[in-house]
């Protein structure tokens, strides 16, 4: 795309009513921060239900506030 286009399309998108024009600029930022909201907010539920089902098999164990507490001042003071 040379200058010339660029120019129109953005001469184009600024003469967009300013609702139009926020739904465009969010979608180009969108389009440079790679994940979607929709992507993250899918890799969430996964990584939950994950992390549920490992309590749920046993596999891990949830720890009290209080244990998890001093296992991270331990680590700290070492």
């Amino acid at each position: 795309m040379d200058t010339a286009q660029l120019e129109t399309i953005t001469s184009e998108a600024m003469a967009l009513p300013e609702k139009e024009r926020a739904k465009l600029a969010h979608d180009l930022v969108a389009s440079l921060d790679g994940m979607t909201e929709t992507s993250v907010s899918e890799a969430w539920d996964t990584e939950i239900c994950r992390r549920i089902n490992d309590l749920e098999s046993g596999k891990t164990e949830s720890l009290e506030v209080s244990e998890v507490l001093e296992r991270a001042r331990a680590r700290i003071r070492s």
